[in-house]
């Protein structure tokens, strides 16, 4: 690779880097070609990308970033997993096809919202709901209190309602 191209490649991955809401460093040693054609598919219907990275470049793309220092992972094959929109999504397809594959590529480290994740803590993220479905459990939560607060006011207006009608209807009635 010519300087230039390094120069390009380094400021291509530190953007998609500074966009993501989340990337996994990964180790792909033991991997087939057809296997990591089949990564990198079922990746990309996930909306997530996965990069092969020399370290030193890798390293170089993430300065200037406000990130954990995650230098001592660039070792060996690096390859990174970059989520842009949902870090659980990404997490769920790196250990969905890590277990189908004995456990390749093997998770270095993880990057989630500039804070960093050890390999364990990105499989646990990997079993939450996608951020769609936390944002609804957490709408349905919200609106139960409020359904029952508006069933109360409606039984106090419906028990007002009663008690002037039966006021009204007692005035009505003539007296005897």
């Amino acid at each position: 690779m010519k300087r230039q191209e390094k120069e390009e490649f380094v400021g291509t991955l530190h953007e998609k880097l500074s966009g993501a809401s989340a990337f996994y460093l990964t180790d792909f040693s033991g991997m087939s070609v057809k296997q990591m054609t089949e990564f990198r598919a079922r990746l990309r219907t996930q909306g997530v990308e996965y990069v092969v990275v020399k370290n030193t470049l890798a390293q170089r793309a993430l300065d200037g970033l406000e990130l954990p220092d995650i230098a001592s992972f660039f070792h060996g094959p690096t390859g990174v997993v970059i989520g842009r929109e949902d870090a659980v999504v990404a997490a769920k397809a790196l250990t969905d096809f890590a277990r189908d594959f004995d456990n390749k590529p093997a998770i270095k480290v993880g990057v989630v919202e500039a804070r960093e994740v050890a390999p364990d803590q990105v499989k646990q993220l990997a079993s939450l709901p996608p951020k769609e479905a936390l944002l609804a459990q957490l709408a349905g939560g919200l609106q139960a209190p409020m359904a029952q607060l508006v069933g109360g006011m409606n039984q106090i207006v419906a028990g007002l309602a009663r008690a002037i009608d039966a006021l009204r209807q007692q005035r009505e009635e003539p007296a005897s």
